[in-house]
């Protein structure tokens, strides 16, 4: 919601003048495609072919799929009704808005195209329209603002008067009457679609001023990107009840799902800003003289969530009241709401926020949280008065997507907690300390059914503290006890164990003493980072002679610039992790310290030291699955492996009376991650679908099972990867226009292929006609794989899959997602040459489990 003001006259504050077909199937690398080409005169065959239930994997595949970029504001207070934006591209179909969670509703208003360089006509009406309104404003003010504005407009105009004039043009020939009005109505025009103009009548000046910097913001400062030019205009309603804390947005049209965005409820009354402001909170605005200025509107009162935008080389500035002894809490989200940009470097806006006096004189100022890029600034207030707060990039960059939130006042703030978690199925109560927190102890969920890593937070009424994150483990656990400085004060335990601790102070270190066997595999494993303990762990495992056998410092698991973590946010991966097996029975000893030699109360940690037994987790991409019945799409499905397992891993729907299936389910010993297909049942219900997936391996003898949590595969900076996880795994199914029959993969078991040589594939299918016209192709094959030899067989299609004796080894197991298309060549114009055959995708088929064999 916009600010809110008693005095109408002091909200008209002085504006600017106000002047101032188809989707083209993906090329196979490295494989190769089979079949005879469909020309132009058997395309009505093509819809027997579609009925071949190589189903339909459009909504993944097509390149103009609708993606948001940024939620403008990302969040609304409870008990609300209110409009947002969502930038982003491919958004002119967009119907229908998703919000996880309940009591959150939300509907589309209207799509809004690209409003790029306004026409000479339309900037000209907007002024004018302008122009109009302004005068509107001033004269609903103070007969003696009205004067002192009159003066100095007087004043403008005669300077003006006085500066040379150049010659006028020759005047333009007159033109016929009917001329005139045919002209006249050629040029009648309208004022661009926009959210800023809706409702212009009704504006205070302070909003004109807004609408006109936005709208004729330099052009020399902005920064085109398709990626976000498109925009859909959306009114949210948040109940009274509705959960605060963070939910995840989707678009909808009637067949595609887009990515997920992060939109908040909040607790605090809401204020989007209004520009310029810039320098100063109130500053002077365009076109009206300097020297004349109307009473600045009413300092904002706490506490206050502020919504914003930052452009480039922008700077926002609120004003405040705050009373002596205040203990202020400004907690800032940016990178929070969008945790990576593919385009800019770091790979997030990089906010910060600084507070000054009413003499302007910056008196605390944060570009952090510790090792969260979103700033929070803590200050107690020393005098009652007007203060200012601004919030910039911190390289001054800036553009659409650059979205924060800033929440003000004297609210709690946790900034330590202790211990970091807690055993399964046991009672335990958490010690908190930070800002304006009325209680110093948290009850923690441990119940055991439940994700390792969940988040608590202080919840009173109205007053609600940042969340913490907590871990919930089923190992025996015990609290580190001082002194343990050295091997000869080292606390003894015995594995497996889990060690609730604290570097207490600067130059601290830990050590935990245990007995174990020749040959046995011992994994040491600190929690801090990850439970936002501003710990830089380094750890050592060493023998009782002090010889060191094993060190680790940061952590991290890449697979080329995919960086797989726990937490899909983390770009410095502090948490140590080593791996040893011992050469002999006796004492060994692991050291723990903060490998900058920082330390205090809140630089706690979990550290488990056991013998390994091995385990893993997992992630699949996307979050969002577009379908049709009966059809068939690729997900990918990531494992975290643990420990030094490297098994294999199945992957099952978790509710077995969905209808749902998947292909090629199972992640190949030695694999971190593979492409399985998903079917939808002929008669799925329309509309998003929550589904649950879960992993199954036998380690140890014991069966192992975790679900399978749903992420985004994101870039950061041109380069780098991530697997953001979301909270729901959604599919949208749409109805297909054609019923889908049943195709399955021959056979038992992976399809063995000897190295250097070939092997078939066939495919059943009920029907066969016209399949004589079906291609096929590899989709992002391994290296040395390639399809030969497609024929139509009295069972359905049969195929041949080569394997390359150089590139391809023995025991390499994997999946192949095989992609079916059509060829038309379009009729050829006479005097030029004739133009390429064009590939149209008809979906995809189940995936083939592969297994390379000795020749």
């Amino acid at each position: 919601m916009n600010i809110k003001y008693r005095n109408r006259n002091i909200k008209r504050f002085v504006g600017a003048t106000l002047c101032g077909c188809p989707e083209p199937a993906l090329s196979p690398p490295k494989g190769q495609a089979h079949g005879p080409a469909l020309t132009r005169y058997s395309i009505p065959m093509y819809i027997g072919i579609l009925c071949l239930c190589v189903a339909s994997a459009r909504g993944q595949s097509r390149t103009n799929q609708p993606q948001i970029g940024y939620l403008y504001p990302a969040g609304g207070q409870q008990e609300t009704v209110f409009q947002i934006t969502a930038g982003g591209q491919f958004l002119r179909n967009i119907s229908e808005v998703y919000v996880s969670g309940e009591g959150v509703h939300a509907k589309v208003i209207k799509y809004i195209r690209p409003l790029r360089n306004l026409q000479r006509e339309q900037r000209e009406l907007l002024q004018k329209r302008m122009k109009e309104l302004r005068d509107k404003r001033l004269a609903e003010l103070s007969p003696g603002i009205r004067r002192r504005f009159a003066s100095s407009r007087k004043a403008a105009a005669k300077k003006a008067a006085s500066k040379p004039k150049t010659t006028a043009p020759a005047a333009a020939k007159a033109e016929p009457a009917a001329d005139k009005e045919k002209a006249a109505k050629a040029k009648e025009v309208k004022l661009p679609d926009h959210p800023l103009l809706d409702d212009l009548d009704d504006k205070s000046l302070r909003e004109l001023a807004h609408v006109m910097s936005v709208l004729f913001f330099p052009r020399a400062k902005q920064q085109i990107n398709r990626q976000l030019s498109e925009l859909v205009l959306i009114e949210v309603t948040i109940d009274p009840n509705a959960a605060p804390g963070n939910r995840e947005l989707r678009l909808g049209t009637k067949t595609i799902l887009t990515n997920p965005m992060v939109f908040q409820v909040g607790l605090l009354p809401e204020v989007r800003e209004l520009e310029p402001n810039n320098k100063e909170a109130y500053p002077a605005l365009p076109n009206i003289p300097k020297t004349t200025r109307l009473p600045t509107d009413k300092p904002l009162e706490l506490p206050v969530l502020l919504n914003g935008q930052i452009m480039p080389g922008d700077m926002d500035r609120f004003r405040f009241n705050a009373r002596r002894g205040q203990r202020l809490v400004i907690e800032a989200h940016a990178r929070g709401l969008i945790p990576y940009l593919a385009d800019a470097v770091p790979g997030w806006f990089q906010a910060t926020v600084a507070l000054y006096d009413a003499n302007g004189k910056e008196v605390a100022f944060a570009d952090d949280y510790r090792f969260n890029p979103d700033p929070v600034l803590f200050y107690r207030i020393p005098r009652s008065g007007a203060y200012e707060l601004e919030i910039r990039d911190s390289i001054y960059r800036g553009r659409e997507d650059f979205v924060y939130r800033l929440a003000v006042g004297e609210r709690p703030f946790i900034t330590q907690m202790f211990p970091l978690g807690a055993k399964a199925g046991v009672d335990a109560v958490a010690s908190v300390t930070g800002w304006n927190l009325p209680e110093t102890q948290l009850a923690l969920d441990t119940q055991a059914s439940g994700a390792c890593i969940r988040q608590t937070a202080y919840h009173e009424g109205k007053q609600l503290s940042n969340s913490v994150p907590y871990a919930v483990d089923t190992l025996p656990e015990c609290n580190e006890t001082e002194s343990n400085d050295t091997i000869k004060g080292a606390q003894q335990i015995d594995l497996p164990k889990i060690i609730n601790g604290r570097i207490d102070k600067p130059g601290d270190v830990d050590v935990f003493q245990f007995d174990a066997r020749t040959g046995d595999k011992v994994v040491a494993e600190v929690n801090g980072r990850r439970l936002n303990s501003p710990l830089d762990s380094l750890l050592r495992l060493t023998d009782s002679s002090g010889n060191v056998l094993e060190w680790n410092d940061d952590h991290m698991i890449k697979d080329s610039h995919l960086h797989m973590n726990m937490m899909g946010l983390a770009t410095h991966h502090a948490d140590s992790y080593l791996l040893a097996e011992l050469p002999k029975n006796g004492t060994y000893y692991v050291h723990l310290v903060d490998s900058q030699r920082h330390g205090g109360q809140a630089f706690g940690y979990r550290l488990r030291i056991a013998v390994a037994q091995g385990d893993f987790a997992l992630r699949v991409a996307p979050s969002s699955i577009n379908m049709r019945t009966g059809g068939i799409v690729a997900i990918h499905v990531h494992a975290l492996r643990k420990d030094g397992y490297d098994g294999e891993i199945k992957v099952v729907l978790k509710e077995q009376n969905t209808g749902f299936e998947l292909d090629g389910a199972q992640i190949p010993a030695g694999q971190d991650s593979v492409r399985m297909t998903l079917k939808a049942p002929p008669k799925a219900p329309m509309g998003p679908i929550r589904l649950q997936l879960e992993g199954r391996a036998r380690i140890g003898g014991k069966l192992v099972s975790h679900p399978v949590v749903p992420a985004d595969d994101v870039m950061q900076a041109f380069l780098y990867r991530h697997l953001v996880p979301s909270r729901e795994l959604t599919v949208l199914v749409q109805k297909a226009k054609w019923g889908m029959p049943s195709i399955e993969l021959a056979g038992d078991g992976p399809v063995r292929i000897p190295a250097g040589g070939s092997a078939q594939v066939l495919f059943k299918t009920p029907r066969r006609s016209n399949l004589k016209q079906v291609r096929l192709a590899l989709r992002e094959p391994p290296e040395g794989l390639t399809l030969h030899d497609l024929t139509v067989v009295p069972e359905g299609l049969a195929f041949r899959l080569r394997a390359d004796g150089d590139a391809m080894q023995s025991g390499f197991a994997d999946n192949l997602i095989v992609e079916a298309f059509r060829e038309s060549t379009p009729k050829p114009q006479e005097g030029k040459p004739t133009p390429p055959k064009r590939r149209y995708s008809m979906g995809i088929l189940p995936a083939i489990p592969i297994l390379i064999v000795p020749q």
